[in-house]
């Protein structure tokens, strides 16, 4: 896919985007083809050291703002945007992309870990547009919630599943939220991708089968950033061909 478009450019430069959980996987494909885009980004992250890594490996120098900001806290993401709007002067884009599955299900599974995978998969996206919601309509902004083919179709008794069913659900609300005051919402929805999601899974890597590079997720992500004005792309399932599910 193609970039097309591009929606927003800043009196000073092009159109700020926010990533969460920027610094890995989806997320770092996704800020290094927004920066390609001419997109300034904000990213966060929950460790300093690793964003301020990431940014210096991009060489983008102040093109890219690293900001350490807990997504289920809402003072940090509160704080992220701020220090965004501050640095850039506007913020027209936002992408929550951080999330991550317990890779178990309603018998074997951890409740304690459970809960910390909802905050972080739904409280975190939501959170993330209450903060930004002013400056996304005072610019004509896009929304965009990174769920996931899980979200779809269900897995039998997996709460990863369940919590990205919330978020498509988060999506939908969200649109008819905000859709009156020209605010864009995309859900993409991937299939299987082949990033570090998969280091915290049983056997340390994505099940045998097709699977999609980090860079096809940030495509798709960048193509629903720069439709034209006017235009709401509001579901993007994405999955590798010979992926079932």
């Amino acid at each position: 896919m193609s970039s097309g478009q591009e929606v927003m450019s800043g009196e000073h430069g092009g159109p700020v985007t926010l990533v969460t959980g920027g610094a890995s996987g989806i997320g770092a494909a996704t800020v290094r083809r927004l920066v390609a885009a001419g997109h300034r980004v904000a990213v966060t992250g929950r460790d300093q050291g690793r964003l301020d890594r990431f940014a210096a490996e991009l060489g983008a120098g102040e093109a890219v703002l690293p900001v350490a900001a807990d997504t289920t806290d809402f003072a940090a993401v509160q704080g992220a945007v701020d220090a965004t709007v501050k640095t850039f002067g506007r913020l027209d884009h936002v992408v929550a992309n951080a999330g991550f599955s317990t890779h178990d299900n309603l018998v074997d599974g951890d409740p304690e870990e459970w809960r910390e995978m909802l905050l972080v998969n739904v409280l975190g996206p939501a959170l993330l547009v209450k903060a930004a919601l002013p400056e996304l309509t005072a610019n004509g902004g896009r929304i965009i919630l990174v769920g996931s083919t899980a979200g779809i179709k269900n897995t039998p008794g997996n709460m990863y599943s369940v919590s990205k069913t919330a978020l498509t659900s988060l999506a939908e609300n969200t649109r008819v939220l905000v859709t009156g005051a020209g605010v864009g919402v995309t859900l993409i929805a991937p299939g299987r991708v082949d990033t570090p999601f998969w280091s915290s899974h049983p056997q340390r890597a994505a099940p045998t089968g097709p699977v999609m590079t980090a860079e096809n997720v940030a495509d798709a992500i960048t193509w629903a950033l720069g439709q034209p004005a006017g235009v709401d792309v509001n579901t993007v399932v994405v999955r590798p061909i010979g992926q079932i599910h």
